[in-house]
């Protein structure tokens, strides 16, 4: 019996695919929306009325609106309307898109920083989040972001952002540290331009002053105490996204290339490029598990200084290793964990993960043998808990506990509101 709804099912779809071909599209209806503006949904929809009837181009469509912060899931239903035509309706369930967020980290060395806000992801119903933060990491610091990623067309946007970013900063020479006061204030724009499905760039420009003051520790003679510099940054981003989701659920890759050229008004510094390359792989293990995967590798210009871009830090690559331990011109690191729901019913969802995150880092100057140094490598697992609310967007309060799994590292935990990666 199963086997003849497959066959019957199975056949129904081909017939379904190659009338396709005669059948024209009467409407695009949208239905089950209340904030979002239905204008807007059919406005980046690739299928438009008067157009073939064609169930590849309508999968597309329902992909990327489940992709919107505002839509926690979507589906379609076809019905005739007259003759060869046929009505097309897109199923909305929305999310609740102004979000709080909170972020808090500390390990067992009472290093502790946090960073509250809050964000509209779904302003005017049109996809344009607004969002701002404070954040308290030894110093005050906060910013504004806008992005409109469809403002100009169904393909076209922009997106501006504006922080003030002040931190107590370890910096590393000789062997020995020393802690910096560190100051970034920055403008940024950026125009976003969907290629196709798949596929989209951002390009823009960034005016930020750096300014580094001494605070205690270690010095050296060659190693400035105070540091202010205003500088020019170019920025590209590419990415590709097959991502699929179904609430909690991800499966699919994603793969972001950023690439940056930083030129500075002081002759005294020299320009210097930096790039980093992001893949993501997520796979769905029976019905309750999610297998989720990162790997980012990054390489800067190579120069000796303490102000190495990359870092090691617990909120950025490794749970568990501190707030910026070490720094570096270069970096490889895979994050892996196993996501298991507990408990889901309705709107609230319970998962349970175990992790490893692994990372390596080039020094300053350093040769790429520097990766395969013990000293350089870091090597942490751990537990943690997810706690979602599935109808407001990226409602995930996250709670995780890592800890070394080589002789003298560190533990700690590590809170905030999303999945890690």
């Amino acid at each position: 019996m199963i086997k003849k709804y497959i066959i019957f099912f199975f056949i129904n779809f081909i017939g379904f695919c190659l009338l396709a071909q005669n059948n024209i599209v009467d409407d695009v209806k949208i239905q089950g929306n209340k904030k979002i503006k239905a204008s807007f949904l059919k406005h980046i929809s690739v299928l438009k009325p008067n157009a073939k009837l064609d169930s590849l181009i309508i999968e597309q469509d329902i992909i990327r609106l489940k992709r919107l912060p505002a839509v926690s899931h979507a589906y379609y239903q076809v019905f005739k309307s007259h003759d060869n035509h046929y009505n097309v309706f897109y199923n909305i369930e929305e999310n609740f898109t102004l979000i709080p967020n909170l972020s808090l980290y500390t390990t067992n060395n009472d290093e502790f920083a946090y960073r509250i806000g809050v964000t509209e992801y779904n302003l005017f119903g049109s996809n344009i989040g607004l969002g701002v933060f404070y954040q308290k990491d030894v110093y005050d610091s906060y910013a504004v972001n806008f992005r409109a990623p469809y403002l100009f067309s169904n393909t076209f946007g922009l997106a501006i952002n504006y922080q003030d970013l002040t931190t107590q900063e370890p910096v590393f020479f000789d062997n020995t540290t020393a802690n910096y006061k560190y100051n970034n204030t920055s403008i940024e724009a950026l125009g976003l331009y969907e290629l196709n499905f798949k596929n989209r760039i951002e390009f823009g420009f960034n005016y930020f002053v750096e300014d580094y003051n001494y605070k205690s520790g270690a010095t050296n003679p060659n190693v400035p105490q105070e540091l202010n510099v205003d500088k020019w940054l170019v920025k590209g981003i590419y990415e590709f996204n097959n991502l699929n989701y179904n609430y909690q659920y991800v499966s699919g890759f994603r793969n972001m290339l950023n690439l940056q050229y930083v030129t500075s008004t002081d002759d005294a510094l020299q320009d210097f490029f930096i790039g980093w390359n992001d893949f993501y792989y997520f796979k769905r293990l029976g019905a309750k598990g999610n297998w989720a995967n990162r790997m980012r590798i990054g390489f800067s210009k190579n120069d000796k200084t303490p102000f190495a871009p990359f870092s090691v830090d617990n909120n950025i690559n490794i749970r568990g290793v501190g707030n910026t331990i070490d720094r570096g011109t270069g970096s490889i690191v895979f994050n892996t964990e196993y996501r298991y729901t507990l408990y889901d019913k309705n709107w609230f969802c319970l998962q349970g993960n175990t992790f490893v995150d692994a990372g390596t880092w080039r020094n300053p100057g350093g040769n790429l043998s520097d990766l395969t140094n013990s000293d350089n490598i870091k090597l942490y697992s751990g537990i943690g808990m997810r706690f979602i609310h599935k109808k407001i967007y990226n409602a995930i309060f996250r709670i995780d506990y890592g800890f070394g799994l080589t002789k003298g590292e560190t533990k700690g935990l590590v809170f905030g509101i999303g999945q890690y990666f």
